[in-house]
């Protein structure tokens, strides 16, 4: 029975990837800062390990006897004084060097879509950073680019519930969210294929505008959608840039530009939102 470290399990994917990879025939050993947040997964984890992901010393041994190391690890929201190249890049990259020395057979990375094109932004440049040393590492690797998430798109059924919706443009910009089961599913598939890049999203492919209709269809309401010029965005961006700093404007920077472009991959999965959208708006 293989051996996998989980990084990352306490996040809305890590909790299936955990499953997953459990349900799959791992040994599964999970890092956390706080092992008491993976109570709740108690069935399917092995070994839980303490560890601060940014603190090298703290995460002595972690990757012995591990065949594969599985990582998502990072962070939408600065918190602790921790910056985007502590967490998404360093924390990444300490948990490399130990995986190199333990002699890890593999890393398996969870990136987002585009990151290629998305440079300019302070997280994606972390992300970046660290998916360049693992090129460079001489590990065998696997770099996962998803869709956004289903969690993600709880902020268009809040928008939904309070009445009124909006888009950039004329929110004819697509894309296919993908659920966490689906995604960890392909996050296992990716411990043994020879691909070191996987693009995917969801198995929908939908409009902003559309994604708001499912949205108010939910929550039982007539569609109320707003358009926002593109130069608004723009103008947005340039004063958060200049006037606040990266610990606030670096995720509505990463949100603000993926809601002006499409953002579609290949299809994967049998989830779809319209169901996640119901089961939502029926817990709200």
């Amino acid at each position: 029975m293989k051996t996998i470290l989980i990084a990352g399990a306490t996040g809305y994917l890590g909790q299936y990837v955990v499953k997953a990879f459990k349900r799959s025939g791992f040994r599964v050993r999970a890092l956390a800062r706080n092992p008491e947040k993976l109570d709740h997964l108690c069935d399917f984890i092995d070994e839980v390990v303490e560890g601060e992901i940014t603190n090298f010393d703290s995460l002595t041994g972690v990757c012995d006897d591990v065949d594969l190391v599985f990582s998502a690890v990072g962070i939408t929201r600065q918190k602790d004084g921790l910056s985007y190249l502590d967490v998404d890049y360093q924390g990444n990259k300490n948990l490399l060097d130990l995986a190199q020395i333990a002699g890890v057979e593999k890393f398996v990375y969870v990136s987002v879509l585009q990151a290629e094109n998305l440079t300019e932004l302070k997280m994606v440049q972390a992300k970046q950073k660290f998916v360049t040393a693992l090129q460079q590492s001489g590990l065998d690797y696997t770099v996962i680019y998803p869709n956004g998430y289903f969690s993600d798109m709880v902020e268009f059924l809040e928008m939904a519930k309070a009445g009124r919706g909006y888009v950039f443009g004329q929110g004819t910009y697509k894309m296919n969210p993908i659920h966490g089961a689906d995604l960890a599913q392909v996050c296992v598939e990716a411990a043994t294929t020879a691909e070191h890049d996987i693009r995917v999203g969801g198995p929908d492919v939908l409009t902003h505008r559309q994604i708001l209709a499912l949205a108010f269809e939910a929550v039982g309401r007539q569609p109320k959608i707003t358009s926002i010029p593109l130069w608004v965005r723009n103008a947005g961006l340039t004063l958060l840039r200049t006037f606040t700093s990266v610990k606030t404007y670096g995720p509505l920077e990463f949100f603000l530009t993926v809601l002006a472009m499409d953002m579609v991959a290949k299809p994967y999965g049998h989830h779809h939102l319209k169901d996640f959208f119901a089961e939502k708006a029926a817990a709200l």
